[in-house]
């Protein structure tokens, strides 16, 4: 098997902002996934801690500032494989949210946010964000492939 710098496994991380019984979501731009609802989120960096990574993500696409951070799933991503030749660990992080109204920040990425409620979620929705969705829905840590 290959393993050049294309080829090896990504870490991604999506974040679940909650109000009440609405969860924020992005519409995605772009060349992975483009017109999928998609919680906030993107790569992890090289010395960069998960909670880190959580909050810098959420302040880069929304302007929001997370007061609390939880990681509450890690999920194997296989599907993109065989589409787009990507291979993704994501890792879900729940946050809280104090205060502020969540703004595009990334308009090359994002064409638009809004808030679902948890049972009327849009479609399509990127799967990363759908499996990290149920694992909190579900309250369980999965690993989903």
């Amino acid at each position: 098997m290959k393993t050049d710098l294309f080829s090896v496994p990504r870490i991604g991380i999506g974040v679940i902002v909650l109000r009440k019984d609405k969860v924020l979501l992005l519409k995605r731009k772009g060349s992975h996934g483009p017109g999928q609802w998609n919680l906030p989120g993107g790569h992890l960096d090289f010395g960069e801690t998960i909670e880190e990574c959580a909050r810098r993500e959420l302040v880069e696409e929304t302007g929001l500032k997370a007061s609390e951070t939880k990681l509450i799933c890690v999920n194997e991503e296989l599907n993109f494989i065989k589409t787009d030749q990507k291979h993704y660990v994501t890792l879900g992080v729940l946050v809280e949210v104090k205060y502020g109204e969540p703004e595009i920040k990334e308009p090359d990425k994002c064409e638009r946010l809004d808030w679902f409620r948890l049972d009327q979620l849009p479609s399509p929705l990127f799967a990363p964000s759908q499996n990290i969705i149920e694992s909190y829905r579900k309250k369980v840590i999965s690993v989903t492939s």
